[in-house]
């Protein structure tokens, strides 16, 4: 989907202007987020237009709120692909900036939605809040489209079977609380780790992943510290159960957190590649170990109780 992500929103060819859009953040692109894909796609359908999807890069907080910890659910490839997957055409990453924030809702519709991107429909979430103040609201919204001359659509909550929300927060949430299965509850697939160099040693059956410390990703959430059952994706797009291991690891004098990915039955090459992590479930905290024989003992019931849970899909 390269080809087709658009950023920024001023002197548009013809061919990057006139789509069916939903607006939002889109962070995670959960099952709340795929039903305001989805009226998007409704309207894109009856109107014959492109599908579009309509977020900021970066992200708004990062710029009211940069002190927060790190909170970002995707890379913007990860994003990209998923919006690919749900039959999006266009993805115009608007870069969030000073001059963004400051316009109003009607300025934000007025000269981005209508003058720079042409939208012909906007589908939003219930939600919704826009412009200067967030001062926009999904019947404005609908206000402006009636003067602008495009379409409205407003996507309902979407909850679980509990009556929670769905939200981009409830899955940050569940993996700080190492909770994977609720975050792929609301997200529809896991929550996946992308960007992982690889650097291969052979341990008997499995290949060990090192990426870089979590410090090269400084806006990306960090969930709990432990061991987790995972699937990995390779780059030739096959799948492999693994147990990765988040750990607090001392370079140099310093203290930086890193994922290590072991993965079961594999010996091939990885060095350079970049893989992607599935969560899957969560096993257990960190722990000191007296020796390495009992930390070797520790690593092998980790890897037993890994495969238990993977296996099935293998």
């Amino acid at each position: 989907m390269d080809n087709r992500i658009v950023h920024g929103w001023k002197a548009l060819p013809a061919a990057q202007r006139g789509a069916a859009v939903a607006l939002g953040n889109f962070d995670g692109v959960h099952r709340g987020h795929q039903q305001v894909i989805a009226q998007a796609a409704k309207a894109a359908g009856r109107l014959k237009a492109p599908l579009g999807v309509v977020t900021f890069d970066p992200h708004p907080r990062r710029l009211f709120r940069p002190s927060e910890p790190a909170f970002r659910l995707m890379t913007l490839d990860q994003q990209a692909r998923a919006m690919s997957h749900l039959g999006v055409d266009l993805l115009y990453l608007l870069p969030f900036d000073f001059e963004m924030a400051s316009f109003t809702d009607r300025e934000f519709v007025e000269r981005v939605l209508v003058e720079g991107l042409g939208v012909r429909h906007v589908a939003v979430g219930f939600d919704i809040s826009f412009g200067r103040g967030r001062s926009g609201s999904a019947e404005l919204m609908k206000t402006y489209g009636d003067e602008f001359g495009f379409s409205v659509s407003v996507a309902t909550a979407v909850a679980g079977g509990d009556g929670e929300k769905f939200s981009s927060t409830g899955v940050r949430d569940a993996l700080r609380d190492g909770r994977p299965e609720i975050a792929t509850r609301i997200m529809g697939p896991p929550f996946a780790i992308e960007g992982v160099r690889a650097a291969r040693s052979a341990a008997g059956p499995q290949a060990r992943a090192s990426p870089p410390p979590m410090s090269r990703w400084s806006t990306m959430v960090v969930p709990r510290l432990g061991v987790y059952a995972t699937r990995t994706r390779l780059p030739t797009a096959a799948k492999c159960p693994a147990s990765p291991i988040w750990a607090t690891i001392p370079p140099r004098a310093e203290v930086e957190t890193r994922l290590e990915t072991w993965l079961f039955d594999f010996d091939e090459d990885l060095y350079g590649q970049v893989i992607e992590t599935d969560l899957i479930a969560f096993l257990r905290p960190e722990l000191k170990f007296g020796s390495i024989e009992l930390m070797v003992d520790q690593i092998r019931r980790d890897e037993a109780q890994a495969r238990a849970i993977v296996a099935p899909e293998f």
